[in-house]
């Protein structure tokens, strides 16, 4: 199928993109002491000159003293910081792209490439790791309000610093999806609770935290997922109703697109339709979506991280259900992350040119 549904024009509030082409938020670590440098704002605009339409940054941390567990990841908080992203985000408008971070708390979740450790205190919800292992303490009230708030402000620098808009990172078993997951949230305050809707008001707290920082044009993405690293097979909605009660507040709250992570994008979200999970959450909140999942590529990323290598994979199917409004953006992660001319190949039809993925990749800033 021709590429052409990748390359249409998308617009919303802040975001004016030439195509449908999102480059997912990817950890690389090149950042010592959480400060990007020269070599990150050349990755990004490299991208930006090579046709991607949106780029997410990789997870940023907000300004709580535990929000990373990697000393090379950078803060969006600080004026060391905060002025190499003003330099990154320079470089991608001069190269025709737009950009938003990804604004990140890893919450209680280590990182097992490193023997780093944050300075504390460690946040989460109830002080599990997974369910049933206690790792940390629970937040306080206080403490809760203050990362609400350092999201806010984070929010608030992007747009200062000239992004396009913002992503939250409320997936993967971080420290806004250890609130969601019933298994890591055993709160009996107003942050926990029975049900997904009421385990969703830290999340929509946050939105609309970030909303009352940046105005009502500032576009927000959030992402989501079911999944978990602790547990791949962990789902916080079994049932179309629940993912209503688990988006709807967040929508409400501020959210005006929904990045919908899975392990593969193909795969149906509920029995009984196609519909993969950005294709249901635009379905039932009205909202516009992006997918993501091993799109472009024959292995997925799970598999990829522990060391299997990936070959370049059909896009017809993707095509597909965008062409018919599925959903209406594409997050491609690791096909970019090797080749920076990825977005390119696909538009001109030089499919042989495509490269495989290989764990080695992780190594360098291509």
């Amino acid at each position: 199928m021709a590429a052409e549904p990748l390359f249409r024009p998308f617009a919303l509030k802040s975001l004016s993109l030439r195509n449908r082409i999102v480059m997912a938020p990817m950890t690389r670590s090149f950042s010592p002491g959480h400060v990007p440098g020269e070599n990150v704002v050349a990755y990004y605009t490299r991208r930006a000159a090579a046709d991607v339409g949106l780029i997410i940054s990789e997870g940023v941390g907000v300004d709580r003293p535990a929000s990373l567990n990697d000393p090379n990841v950078p803060h969006f908080h600080g004026e060391k910081a905060l002025a190499g992203w003003k330099q990154v985000i320079d470089g991608v408008h001069g190269a025709g792209g737009a950009m938003a971070p990804q604004l990140w708390h890893v919450g209680v979740v280590r990182n097992r490439r490193t023997e780093w450790v944050a300075p504390g205190p460690i946040d989460s919800p109830s002080g599990l790791s997974s369910p049933g292992k206690v790792a940390a303490e629970p937040m306080t009230e206080e403490a809760v309000a203050d990362a609400i708030a350092s999201f806010a402000r984070a929010a608030a620098d992007a747009k200062r610093l000239g992004f396009d808009c913002v992503e939250i990172h409320g997936a993967h078993g971080y420290l806004i999806d250890q609130f969601f997951w019933a298994g890591t949230n055993a709160r009996t305050d107003q942050w926990g609770g029975a049900t997904i809707g009421e385990r969703a008001r830290f999340a929509a707290a946050i939105v609309k935290a970030i909303r009352e920082a940046v105005g009502p044009d500032f576009a927000i993405i959030q992402r989501l997922s079911q999944w978990k690293q602790q547990d791949f097979t962990v789902r916080i909605a079994e049932t179309p109703d629940e993912m209503t009660q688990w988006l709807a507040p967040l929508a409400d709250a501020g959210v005006d697109i929904f990045h919908c992570s899975q392990r593969r994008f193909w795969e149906p979200e509920f029995d009984g339709s196609d519909l993969n999970f950005a294709g249901w959450a635009k379905k039932l909140t009205g909202r516009p979506t992006i997918t993501v999942g091993s799109v472009g590529l024959s292995g997925e990323f799970v598999a990829g991280m522990a060391g299997e290598a990936s070959k370049p994979a059909s896009l017809d199917n993707l095509l597909e259900r965008l062409d018919r409004n599925e959903f209406d953006l594409v997050a491609v992660g690791r096909a970019l992350l090797v080749d920076p001319h990825w977005a390119e190949k696909i538009r001109d039809g030089r499919d042989s040119e495509l490269q495989d993925y290989t764990t080695q990749a992780l190594g360098t800033l291509v």
